[in-house]
């Protein structure tokens, strides 16, 4: 791996944990449908940052979740929970941000703060191994 890469890897981790921060900061002003946009966002980094690590390069959300779910889920190392938090946060991030008259309540939204933060976590001690 080069330092450029090892950069991008980096920085998409740093990402991940300023995005989760920026979701405590909305959910904490009842943003729920930003709150949900900016968890997804916080995986989705980490995500990346894995797939960088192990030289997957997907140019869209969808093959993000895809691969992730192929090399990572589906080979167990990464617990499935994790692929199903994932695709969950992909599912609705799309449906806060696009539906009309949708919006997320508060007990939809907090119970994804703790697996997201373990998902980063996760990410985080993996890439460094």
């Amino acid at each position: 791996m080069n330092p450029e890469q090892e950069s991008h890897i980096s920085y998409r981790i740093a990402r991940a944990w300023d995005t989760f921060d920026d979701a405590k900061i909305l959910a904490s002003n009842g943003k729920w449908n930003s709150t949900i946009n900016r968890l997804y966002y916080s995986g989705y980094y980490a995500v990346m940052a894995l797939l960088l690590r192990n030289e997957l390069k997907p140019t869209t959300h969808n093959g993000a979740k895809t691969n992730f779910t192929e090399y990572f889920i589906k080979t167990q190392k990464i617990d499935k929970k994790y692929g199903k938090i994932y695709s969950q946060l992909f599912t609705w991030r799309h449906k806060g941000d696009y539906d009309d008259f949708f919006d997320f309540e508060e007990s939809q939204v907090v119970q994804y703060f703790e697996p997201v933060e373990e998902l980063i976590r996760l990410i985080e001690n993996l890439i460094k191994r």
